[in-house]
């Protein structure tokens, strides 16, 4: 009845690709930017992306991808994709990561390795917690940086 406000997705192609992220990373440009990252280096559209399931777990959807793709924020995992890399290497997938960093300029770079990273750190939830905090802060890189991420909202969440 009302297929005119379904949004068109695209036709999906190429193998079962698993993203793990953030959850302050779900419906965002940067997520958009993550997802076209992946389908120029896995030349894959064909997505498990937990943002589309709200807070659910769905972890158990790891087994069935071919690849798995975890998001570090300046190097850091949070507790969430630590937890799932773990399921991860556990079903002995092919690991890839996205490390996303900013410049002095506000500008944002994508850093995309295969397998982790010696540098990546690995964070538990108390870390995770203060880290988005202060990442989520007012006085964070700046307005630029946390709009590209967040968008721009006059308040905090």
């Amino acid at each position: 009845m009302f297929n005119f406000l379904r949004r068109k997705r695209k036709e999906r192609y190429g193998p079962l690709v698993y993203l793990s992220e953030p959850t302050i990373l779900y419906h965002t440009q940067t997520e958009k930017v993550i997802l076209e990252i992946i389908e120029e280096k896995l030349n894959s559209t064909n997505v498990i992306l937990p943002s589309d399931y709200g807070i659910k777990d769905v972890s158990n959807k790891i087994q069935d991808a071919e690849y798995f793709v975890a998001v570090a924020i300046y190097g850091k995992f949070s507790s969430l994709v630590c937890r799932e890399v773990e399921k991860a290497k556990a079903f002995k997938k092919k690991i890839y990561t996205i490390d996303i960093a900013s410049k002095n300029d506000d500008s944002i770079t994508y850093y995309f390795d295969e397998g982790v990273p010696e540098h990546i750190e690995w964070l538990n939830e108390e870390q995770t917690r203060e880290f988005f905090n202060r990442f989520l802060g007012e006085d964070f890189v700046g307005m630029a940086f946390r709009g590209f991420f967040l968008g721009y909202r006059k308040n905090k969440w």
